[in-house]
């Protein structure tokens, strides 16, 4: 996903290192659960498992094996407020140097993702595309965004390139 919700401000204090906040501790989404709270509910990308077996796996370190699974893994982050692992797993070609998720933490809330189509991205792939449809809502009011994601292995890991925002 783009991160055209959020703002730059600070850089990301180690690019390609993904952890988890201290457990108990709010990430920038603040006002939701901490993260400590999130490990036995379900996971933010819609996938029914729980997050500690899910994105919470590659919010800790594990690369996704697919550009789907990373393609939920960083919706979860923005859900969550993570922005060292959005940072992480962007391309380094196309990560900008900074952004901040708080700014828009108090009045955006992320509802549901649904993948609409993937083209290649599987394990054995270098390349991959995922069409979504993000939902949230600002300030009470629901909106959705459709995107279709360019995802590159680099170094043997799946990370988000760029993406084409689909006019609904």
């Amino acid at each position: 996903m783009a991160a055209r919700l959020a703002k730059p401000v600070e850089p990301a204090a180690q690019p390609g290192v993904h952890q988890l906040p201290d457990e108990g501790v709010r990430p920038a989404a603040a006002g939701g659960p901490s993260v400590k709270k999130l490990v036995a509910t379900s996971c933010p990308c819609g996938s029914g498992r729980a997050y500690a077996t899910c994105c919470g796996v590659y919010h800790q370190g594990a690369a996704a094996p697919t550009a789907e699974a990373l393609m939920r893994s960083r919706y979860s982050a923005y859900a969550l407020g993570l922005e060292a692992y959005l940072l992480a797993s962007w391309h380094p070609d196309t990560r900008p140097e900074r952004f901040d998720l708080a700014e828009d933490a108090g009045r955006l809330k992320w509802i549901g993702l649904e993948i609409k189509a993937t083209g290649q991205g599987r394990e054995a792939d270098g390349v991959g595309t995922v069409e979504f449809v993000a939902r949230y809502k600002v300030g009470g009011r629901a909106e959705r965004m459709s995107e279709t994601s360019r995802f590159e292995r680099v170094a043997g890991r799946w990370v988000y390139r760029d993406g084409d925002v689909n006019d609904e």
